[in-house]
């Protein structure tokens, strides 16, 4: 089942949602036993999408696409006052102090070099009761070498209703996607830095700077060579696209 109110922002389909109603969300799925995934989207996700028809297909067929970054939560908010950002790391740490009480169980699939394991850890520390089923880090590789019925069946063993991807975007939603037939916990979630951020590997932005919608420089300051493509080129195509919108130059609809 798919969220039902979606703002289209460049033919990207964004749940209108907030922290809370994104946990009851997933906590209905998880009741149920209904089987979805779920994208965490920011800008760059967003412009991915415009070159990927494909990759747009995945996110608009996900159950939910959250506002992860700030932009398409004022864009959302137009039309939905009550949406606010439904950031990947927050949402985890949401869903793991619920989990604690309401006995949901995790596999953490993703980071490198230990990553996973300290994650595991942390979480397990901080939030006393809460269920990591099993841990896996992929090797690095295409998405062919990790989307395997070998991987799908370890996952599987563990019992987990809930299964953390992170392997970075864009690769991780095509992940969820190839990987969601093959497995039984009801909700997939792709939350990409999220790993490194909570077991300690990289350093987040402060919360104040998040708040304000520059996480992006942030993270390009510490990051410059990895990142100056996605901020410094996506985010003037991003705003160039919308203006083209906005005046009815160019159109994109979603399902």
């Amino acid at each position: 089942m798919r969220v039902a109110d979606r703002v289209n922002v460049l033919g990207v389909g964004i749940s209108a949602v907030n922290i809370p109603t994104a946990l009851d969300q997933v906590a209905a799925w998880v009741a149920s036993g209904e089987r979805t995934y779920v994208c965490f989207c920011t800008v760059n996700t967003v412009m991915e999408c415009r070159r990927s028809e494909e990759l747009r297909g995945i996110l608009n067929g996900a159950g939910m696409v959250t506002p992860d970054g700030m932009p398409l939560v004022w864009l959302s908010q137009h039309r939905h006052p009550d949406v606010s950002r439904v950031y990947g790391p927050d949402f985890m740490l949401a869903e793991f102090e619920r989990s604690a009480r309401a006995g949901h169980r995790h596999f953490l699939y993703g980071g490198a070099g230990g990553v996973t394991a300290r994650l595991a850890a942390r979480m397990q520390a901080r939030f006393p009761g809460l269920q990591i089923a099993g841990t896996m880090e992929p090797p690095f590789g295409p998405l062919d070498e990790l989307c395997t019925r070998e991987a799908a069946a370890a996952i599987n063993e563990s019992g987990a209703d809930v299964v953390w991807v992170g392997i970075g975007s864009p690769k991780q939603e095509r992940w969820m996607a190839a990987m969601r037939p093959l497995l039984s916990a009801p909700v997939l979630l792709g939350v990409g830095a999220a790993f490194d951020f909570h077991s300690g590997a990289v350093r987040q932005a402060p919360p104040v700077v998040r708040r304000a919608g520059l996480e992006w420089l942030f993270r390009l300051a510490m990051q410059p060579r990895r990142l100056w493509r996605r901020y410094l080129v996506d985010n003037p195509w991003f705003l160039w696209e919308l203006a083209l919108h906005g005046l009815g130059v160019r159109r994109t609809s979603f399902p």
